[in-house]
């Protein structure tokens, strides 16, 4: 019976460590949440400017075509996929990881129809596994990414439709919604389209040297910055889900320490009960 204590009372003595761990590692993806957050509403405005600019030139113009705004018979298609460097995330991974892997295997019937560019160390080793199709790829972002630690694999996925190594790009990576929530987004990057309509009436530009040439240099910012303010939102949701799912377990924590203590005090009760019953039974005999 004392090696059951005593095995009881290591198991929540284990369980309370754990649950310590897990409320720090809580406390800082809430901060690094707040950050997170802050960084992918900082960055909207930038991108509803340049998308008005674009916009203004894409459809206020009949002259102005750039390669990056046509569709072409789809040969290849690539898959730009965001997952995060580490699990304890809860669903943040797999979920992104199913949905790919099945369309891929729904809209394909050879590798050669599809590459794969992934972010994060989770879903190059998923992929990797699978003897998918991987062209590039980049782990160890930071926390809070700059356009300058993506830019490289941007710039690449950009050129890669620019080359024609693929006819068109798709982005997979989870929206941020609210702390307690994010959602899968599936979206279509190139060639870019979304751009027809009436120009806003409050915004009037002049184009200098001339639109072709802007478009020229734009565009692949554009697509770009596209990329950079998805991965700022999965940021922000992967933060999120980790700062949920640590809460999980540290309430679950505290949950199996309340049923070990009474385990305990159970056990402990019985043991000293069948002592007394031993010593009464004991001086019983010698009467």
């Amino acid at each position: 019976m004392r090696v059951a204590l005593r095995d009881i009372k290591a198991r929540i003595d284990a369980t309370k460590k754990t649950m310590q761990i897990t409320k720090a590692m809580e406390m800082v993806s809430a901060a690094a949440l707040n950050r997170a957050e802050q960084n992918a509403k900082r960055f909207t405005p930038y991108m509803d400017k340049m998308q008005e600019v674009v916009t203004s030139i894409a459809s206020g113009s009949k002259s102005a075509r750039h390669p990056m705004l046509a569709s072409r018979p789809i040969k290849k298609t690539g898959y730009f996929v965001v997952t995060a460097d580490r699990g304890l995330a809860g669903a943040y991974n797999s979920n992104v990881l199913r949905h790919v892997y099945r369309t891929i295997n729904e809209r394909h019937q050879s590798p050669d129809e599809y590459a794969l560019i992934v972010v994060g160390k989770v879903g190059l080793n998923f992929f990797k596994r699978r003897n998918m199709t991987i062209i590039d790829s980049i782990t160890g972002l930071p926390d809070q990414p700059s356009f300058a630690d993506i830019k490289a694999i941007a710039s690449k996925a950009v050129g890669l439709y620019a080359n024609e190594t693929f006819d068109e790009l798709y982005m997979y990576y989870n929206h941020f919604v609210s702390a307690i929530q994010s959602d899968l987004s599936e979206r279509k990057v190139l060639p870019l389209t979304g751009f027809e309509g009436t120009v806003s009436s409050n915004a009037a530009y002049e184009y200098e040297p001339s639109e072709e040439e802007i478009l020229e240099v734009l565009l692949p910012q554009y697509a770009e910055s596209l990329i950079y303010g998805a991965l700022l939102d999965a940021k922000a949701a992967e933060h999120a889900s980790r700062m949920t799912a640590m809460r999980n377990a540290t309430d679950n924590a505290d949950d199996l320490i309340g049923q070990f203590t009474l385990t305990y005090n159970r056990e402990r009760q019985a043991a000293i009960t069948q002592e007394i019953t031993e010593i009464v039974g004991g001086v019983a005999a010698l009467e």
